[in-house]
């Protein structure tokens, strides 16, 4: 099995030893993705619904590096720095944004580093 990386200026950079998204085995798995400006990295947006909207940007750009969008993703982690408070918020923006069906997904509280959302995704590739 190859592993192919992916990689777009669309994007935020890694902040580590990671890469934006790979390919492998039929799928692209992307990084777990917050909410930053491509081109300065720094944090867009002060609320929930600012950040998420950010994050499903960079996702899109991620996706949109291997000639797919949010209607081949089949699986999604969210990660929320306060699940409690910010749920509904950022699932209002989730559902607005991907189509239905939608993805499997796991939302979870996590201790994040200056922003309030990180979110990963799995999405199929397309066969010609």
């Amino acid at each position: 099995m190859s592993k192919e990386e992916v990689h777009t200026s669309d994007a935020p950079a890694p902040g580590g030893a990671y890469s934006q998204a790979v390919v492998a085995n039929g799928f692209l798995y992307t990084a777990g993705t917050g909410p930053h400006d491509p081109t300065t990295g720094a944090v867009v947006g002060d609320t929930i619904t600012e950040q998420t909207r950010q994050v499903l940007r960079n996702l899109r750009a991620l996706l949109a590096a291997r000639g797919l969008d949010f209607s081949d993703v089949v699986k999604v982690t969210s990660h929320l720095a306060d699940l409690s408070r910010d749920y509904e918020a950022y699932n209002a923006v989730y559902e607005q944004t991907l189509p239905q069906p939608y993805p499997v997904r796991t939302t979870v509280g996590s201790t994040l580093d200056r922003k309030l959302i990180e979110i990963d995704m799995v999405a199929m590739l397309r066969h010609a």
